[in-house]
């Protein structure tokens, strides 16, 4: 049988205690997504599909956890004006937070709920919080993507650059929004990882780690796909989205937040 080609980055000291391997952020979530990850050793997923409210995110990852997997929940919220998005990722919400709102109004509320609050592919387009963003919040960011099987070469140089520059510490993820790409990037922590406070002490508290990747020519290709499929996720992904599906159950407008944020919607 051939040796799997892995690619390591960032190494931290780690020791032969028990480690974790978790795929940090994964957009799709079915049976043959939990297949997936269980083949590849993977042993925690966390699911953030876009526009979905966290009630529903939480049902859906109770339905594909057992004990060979735990599917922990969690929001990337779109926070600011259309022209200057800033995605963030929290992990451990206890109440939902809308997409559509300010910045500052999102992380303050991260904070109010104590959970782990992370910069997914930092620095890439005008989507992704960038250097200034995360020193301005360096109180509340808990650490920044280094590499994200998604996204290209160039910017996960730059995002790894970007995690050195501040002092934070790194996570990998697939960002799978396409079954094939799941667990082709994963973060080891040093630690036993049973539950969804678990991960989200581990990422509050530095716990050592390694962001690890699949290596070879399949890698690539999937990584290309995905790079590829943000085009369709730009065109008619969002306008089906915009104007063929109604509303976002993610705007703050939406009953279901009950005017809790008005104060700092963007539009």
């Amino acid at each position: 049988m051939a040796t799997p080609n892995f690619r390591l980055f960032r190494y931290v000291a780690v020791s032969e205690s028990a480690t974790t391997r978790v795929d940090m952020h994964v957009k799709v979530l079915d049976e043959r997504v939990a297949k997936r990850a269980k083949a590849r050793g993977v042993d925690v997923l966390v699911y953030a599909p876009h526009f979905v409210r966290l009630p529903d995110v939480r049902e859906t990852a109770a339905r594909f956890s057992d004990d060979d997997l735990l599917v922990v929940p969690a929001r990337e919220v779109f926070t600011g004006p259309f022209r200057s998005r800033r995605h963030v990722l929290a992990v451990g919400l206890s109440e939902p937070v809308p997409d559509f709102v300010t910045l500052d109004g999102a992380m303050a509320e991260f904070e109010r709920q104590d959970a782990a609050v992370l910069a997914p592919h930092p620095a890439f387009a005008t989507v992704s919080l960038g250097l200034e963003e995360v020193l301005d919040y360096r109180d509340v960011v808990d650490a920044v993507e280094t590499y994200n099987a998604k996204t290209l070469g160039r910017h996960n140089r730059r995002a790894r650059t970007l995690a050195r520059r501040t002092g934070k510490p790194g996570f990998g993820s697939s960002y799978a929004h396409l079954r094939p790409t799941v667990g082709e990037a994963w973060t080891a922590f040093e630690t036993e990882i049973d539950s969804e406070r678990d991960l989200v002490d581990a990422l509050r508290s530095g716990t050592p780690r390694r962001v690890v990747r699949r290596g070879g020519v399949d890698h690539r290709v999937l990584g290309l796909v995905e790079f590829a499929h943000l085009g369709y996720e730009n065109t008619w992904g969002k306008i089906d989205r915009v104007f063929l599906s109604g509303d976002e159950p993610t705007h703050p407008d939406n009953v279901a937040y009950e005017g809790r944020f008005d104060d700092v919607t963007v539009y």
